[in-house]
């Protein structure tokens, strides 16, 4: 079963065979930009508040939120951590781009609580070269939803960082939880 409407159906709810994904992709595009109104933005979200948040697909920030095209900035990777790149995103988004509070956006039934440290160890045998990068596996979201609570409050590169919370996105229901930072 697929949820994407921009997918076209062949036979009995099959996938017509047009074209690799990303042809699809820039045919939707095209239809869309065939529509498009410049909205008169500049990239200073209306909100002036950046998410970061999980790249799962299951996660609809924008519905889930009530957001509109251009009220945040949207800063996703793999477990919605909080890495030295995702500091730099935040750090343009508050200094160039006038942004004050975060909102940190974890979820259950994440993909990094299944891996380990050894995933690097696996790739650099495979590929004989060490990514750079950690994994950032967790066991425990909530306390990994602190943690990058903990290095936003602590970077010295940010400047507003009194109006930082983090939650749990439950998959099953749609809700948001709270985690207490202490």
């Amino acid at each position: 079963m697929t949820t994407s409407a921009s997918v076209p159906a062949g036979p009995e709810g099959s996938i017509a065979p047009r074209g690799t994904v990303t042809d699809r992709l820039v045919d939707a595009n095209e239809a869309y930009a065939a529509a498009f109104t410049d909205p008169g933005m500049d990239a200073r979200p209306v909100l002036h508040v950046a998410i970061v948040a999980c790249m799962d697909a299951r996660l609809d920030l924008h519905a889930a939120l009530g957001l509109e095209l251009g009220d945040c900035h949207t800063i996703r990777n793999a477990g919605g951590v909080v890495t030295d790149d995702v500091i730099r995103s935040l750090t343009i988004s508050q200094r160039a781009l006038g942004t004050r509070s975060i909102v940190l956006i974890h979820h259950t039934g994440c993909g990094l609580e299944n891996l380990t440290e050894d995933f690097r160890h696996e790739l650099e045998d495979e590929v004989g070269q060490r990514p750079a990068w950690a994994v950032e596996a967790f066991r425990d979201v909530d306390q990994d939803v602190r943690q990058s609570m903990q290095r936003v409050r602590t970077s010295p590169f940010l400047v507003h960082t009194d109006d930082v919370r983090g939650f749990v996105f439950d998959v099953k229901t749609g809700l948001l939880r709270e985690i207490d930072p202490a």
